[in-house]
């Protein structure tokens, strides 16, 4: 006998299915539980993230460009040309911002419909309720490990193999690093940035703006290496689960009047009166 989940080999004398935890002769998604599907909102968020991520290093990067504005600053003794560099790198933090909220947004509604699929997944062992799915993000302090947890736990009970990828590791670790490291670098650049002289006049206070952007470069480089790494990590998980999600919605949905894509309002059909076949895996 199969799993109705990955289609491996099965026997009566293991209570779960080995590779996936599906318990022995049950079907790959319970009857009458609603799911919702999250392959297209997994994909926008992948898509919002990947927006943040490259949004963020014209803002970060732009050190590269002050040291060359302070400079002719100086040379031209041109004090309007400074506060052009100050007002450039506050505008090219504002896509950035919008980026984020609109990736906040869609994220936590993507983690609350896998959290509340995995209620439907034989097998499955969340260890936290769906509401922290959406709490989590929000609460300050929780914020910092419960959002990992809540990926561990769907990553886990989503994916092929019941282990938790090291990949949701190394995105938390990443994700963490950058935004206590944005923060405590924007507040020490605000507080150096408020010491310069408001309208420089000889070649030391000019020179005091080319200090300052050449010294906060190096700590951005930092934390757009730490974006990149949180960004592409969190779009890899984002895809696999969707895929591993909807995949194993797709086997208990019915093949009429429907197709596995079917949904309704939103949830995905289930059907305990047409049992999906055997063979096949969950692809990630």
């Amino acid at each position: 006998m199969q799993c109705q989940t990955c289609g491996d080999p099965t026997s009566p004398e293991d209570p779960d299915c080995r590779r996936c935890g599906t318990p022995f002769g049950q079907p790959p998604v319970l009857p009458n539980v609603p799911t919702y599907p999250v392959r297209g909102l997994g994909t926008a968020a992948a898509v919002a993230v990947g927006a943040a991520t490259v949004l963020y290093l014209p803002g970060a990067l732009f050190p590269l460009v002050g040291v060359r504005m302070a400079r002719v600053a100086g040379e031209r003794e041109d004090r309007d040309l400074v506060m052009v560099a100050a007002l450039a790198e506050v505008l090219l933090g504002l896509p950035y911002a919008l980026a984020v909220l609109v990736a906040g947004v869609l994220v936590i509604i993507w983690t609350w419909r896998a959290r509340t699929n995995l209620d439907a997944f034989p097998g499955a062992l969340p260890s936290l309720g769906a509401g922290w799915a959406i709490a989590g993000w929000l609460v300050p302090l929780a914020n910092l490990v419960v959002p990992a947890r809540m990926v561990a736990n769907v990553a886990r009970d989503s994916l092929p193999r019941r282990t938790t990828p090291a990949l949701v590791g190394v995105w938390w670790a990443a994700w963490l690093a950058f935004t206590v490291g944005d923060i405590l670098v924007a507040r020490d650049d605000s507080r150096r940035y408020e010491r310069l002289t408001e309208w420089p006049r000889n070649d030391v206070e000019f020179g005091s703006y080319v200090r300052y952007y050449q010294d906060t470069l190096d700590t951005r480089l930092l934390l757009c290496a730490a974006c990149l790494v949180a960004g592409v990590s969190f779009i890899v998980l984002l895809r696999w689960i969707s895929a591993a999600q909807q995949d194993r919605i797709a086997r208990a949905a019915p093949a009429w009047p429907g197709h596995p894509g079917w949904s309704r309002g939103g949830v995905s059909a289930t059907s305990p009166q047409l049992p999906p076949g055997s063979g096949g895996t969950i692809g990630a």
